[in-house]
């Protein structure tokens, strides 16, 4: 069979493929497309992969990661775009895709329905509820201000604090739109939360959060979500002034106070001073008066009260009067009680026996009992004996007799039993009388002077209880065991400490 000659060509698969990437590059240099985002991802170099589509048609996208970083919209899933830049090629996979240069949303309705979507997601989470609100200071010391260095903004705010109420503020300057400016405000209001109380840098009060009016695209620095949840997690209270009083962002559900322009915010945060100063002093006066009119009306109402009562002076005077007659009875019956008690021991005392002879006494008495016992009883044992022997003599033996001399003996048994009971109860009266007998007599007050006391009386003979009764130079007598002794006082008496009590002694555990 012979080859057949073709006038066509012949290419390598790589050298198509690339004479194809040079002519599309070339042919679509330069151009606009406008799609939604589908299969949107971020690798992990930076660059951001993505496909844009239509009803009939789907392009594959990518954009390089140094200018994924400029791009002024953060991609998103259904979000519709317009987008500029070129068409190649990648021969690897003989597929054509977009090099996206500039994105930018499609129309001022696709930028709001991303706003409303984006709001609708953090008001379910609970960032935008008024429980989360915090209330703004009366007069705060240090005002922070987050807001472009630059602009007429930050003048704006400086000369209406100067004109109501001089304050401590502090400029944290960023950028309020395009790239990085979401970034920027987010890190200045975290940063001022970051402030430690007492450090080199003042901690702020109340943060004001302000920009310019613009364009719903120079706002969307203050609609995303990293600038609203910075807001909404502040612990320093947070103004938001962004745009005029028609514009709205995201930032302003988040703040604990809107305000419709940066002026007003500057208003809101600080009082006017002279008006300030008209109110305290109004507050004073009405205090003041106040005051005055509770301290004539309790006056009056004491004066009222004191009339009621009698003159204070001739009421103390009487109770004084009182007082010092008790006192003087007092003084006086105490040494009088003192003697009749001291009477009445000693009359008693006197006729009281010592133990000794009350021992000696009972212990008399008990043998006269026990000597009568025995005279009773014998002489009734004699007497019965000899009515059986009488009877005995007239009877004769039989079962009678037999019976009476059993009775005899009987009685002579109980009679030995009796007189054993009679020893018995005499000996245990004995025993009892003793005992009580010694401890009688160990609570004699001779018995405690033998164990070393001493019975202390002054010079009237009344007995002395206390150190505190006698005076230096009195003259007092000693009653030993032994006998007595006289001494006179020397020096003032000290009072002994009285002993601690179970809680002052503590525990020994």
């Amino acid at each position: 069979m012979s080859e057949t000659t073709h006038n066509l060509p012949e290419f390598s698969v790589s050298e198509l493929s690339f004479a194809l990437k040079r002519t599309v590059e070339q042919a679509f240099d330069r151009v606009r497309v406008r799609g939604e985002i589908s299969g949107f991802k971020r690798a992990a170099s930076g660059h951001l992969y993505l496909a844009l589509k239509d009803a009939d048609a789907v392009l594959d996208a990518v954009c390089w990661k140094g200018t994924a970083a400029r791009l002024g919209v953060k991609p998103e899933d259904g979000m519709e775009v317009i987008c500029l830049g070129k068409l190649t090629t990648y021969p690897g996979r003989s597929k054509y895709q977009m090099v996206i240069e500039q994105m930018e949303l499609a129309g001022e309705g696709a930028l709001l329905k991303l706003i409303e979507d984006r709001r609708k997601r953090l008001a379910a989470e609970g960032l935008f509820d008024a429980e989360r609100k915090r209330p703004i200071p009366a007069l705060p010391t240090v005002i922070g201000v987050v807001t472009s260095p630059t602009g007429a903004v930050i003048r704006d705010i400086l000369h209406r604090l100067s004109d109501r109420f001089p304050r401590h503020v502090l400029v944290w300057p960023v950028l309020v739109q395009g790239e990085g400016a979401a970034q920027q405000v987010t890190a200045a209001i975290q940063g001022f939360n970051r402030i430690e109380a007492g450090g080199p840098i003042p901690r702020p009060d109340l943060l004001i959060v302000a920009r310019g009016g613009g364009s719903l695209e120079d706002l969307m620095a203050f609609n995303e979500e990293s600038v609203v949840r910075a807001a909404a997690a502040s612990e320093i209270p947070l103004i938001s002034a962004v745009g005029h009083e028609t514009d709205t962002t995201l930032i302003d559900f988040a703040s604990d106070w809107r305000a419709p322009t940066p002026t007003a915010a500057a208003e809101r945060a600080v009082p006017v001073r002279a008006e300030l100063a008209i109110r305290l002093a109004d507050l004073g006066a009405r205090l003041a008066g106040g005051m005055q009119r509770s301290l004539d009306d309790q006056e009056k109402h004491l004066k009222s009260l004191g009339r009621g009562l009698g003159d204070p002076a001739q009421l103390l005077g009487a109770a004084a009067q009182r007082l010092d007659d008790r006192t003087e009875r007092l003084r006086l019956a105490l040494p009088r009680l003192i003697r009749d008690r001291e009477m009445q021991v000693e009359s008693l005392s006197a006729r009281l026996l010592s133990p000794r002879e009350m021992v000696l006494g009972a212990c008399h008495r008990l043998e006269i009992l026990l000597h009568r016992l025995v005279v009773v009883e014998g002489s009734a044992h004699v007497e019965r004996e000899r009515r059986l022997e009488r009877a005995a003599l007239h009877l004769k033996p039989g079962p009678i007799l037999a019976s009476i001399t059993e009775g005899g003996r009987r009685s002579v048994d109980l009679g030995r039993r009796l007189a054993r009971c009679g020893e018995q109860v005499t000996d245990k009266a004995a025993t009892d009388l003793g005992r009580l007998g010694k401890l009688l007599d160990s609570y004699s007050y001779e018995r405690v002077l033998e164990r070393g006391f001493v019975l202390v009386r002054d010079k009237a003979g009344a007995p002395v209880a206390e150190a505190a009764a006698l005076k230096p130079g009195e003259k007092i007598s000693l009653r030993f065991a032994d006998g007595e002794r006289t001494a006179t006082i020397d020096g003032e008496a000290t009072k002994r400490k009285p002993a601690k009590t179970a809680a002052e002694q503590g525990t020994l555990i």
